[in-house]
């Protein structure tokens, strides 16, 4: 007989209950926070070697996705995969990669700034396919490492 498996959901409440408490309830606060902000997007889930990942974008291809919520042990990050050329007159993101860029998240409310918002408006609007208007995206676990950093 085979093993049920578990929800996507399910896996996502395992994954982030691997941090300590305090980085636990911020990664829970970021990521309700963004699914109010984007209800359509999916969200493409990778518990890698180094970083919890929580990408979002429009459809299920992970090169579709605008922005990706990332965190370790130490911080919550919100990085714009095709940051580079996001007007940002108030120079919050950070990085100098050829593509993305990021914005540290020290709580939730972060993501309500002015600057930040607008961040988002325009990653979401120059996205490579449309977000739908309406619905409800999904959760679509990706990749899960057998061997990780500690969470803690």
């Amino acid at each position: 007989m085979e093993k049920p498996t578990m929800s996507p959901g399910k896996q996502v409440a395992s994954f982030i209950a691997k941090f300590d408490p305090a980085m636990a309830k911020r990664i829970r606060a970021c990521r309700t926070a963004l699914r109010k902000r984007l209800p359509t997007a999916n969200e493409i889930v990778y518990d890698n070697y180094n970083f919890f990942v929580i990408g979002y974008g429009p459809t299920e291809r992970p090169s579709h996705c605008v922005i990706s919520l990332v965190s370790d042990k130490h911080d919550v990050s919100l990085a714009f995969l095709y940051g580079k050329g996001l007007p940002d007159p108030e120079k919050r993101l950070v990085g100098n990669g050829s593509q993305v860029r990021s914005v540290r998240l020290p709580s939730a409310t972060t993501l309500g700034e002015p600057a930040i918002d607008a961040l988002l408006q325009e990653a979401v609007r120059r996205a490579k396919a449309p977000f739908a208007p309406t619905g409800r995206g999904q959760t679509i676990v990706r990749s899960i490492s057998a061997k990780q950093r500690p969470r803690r």
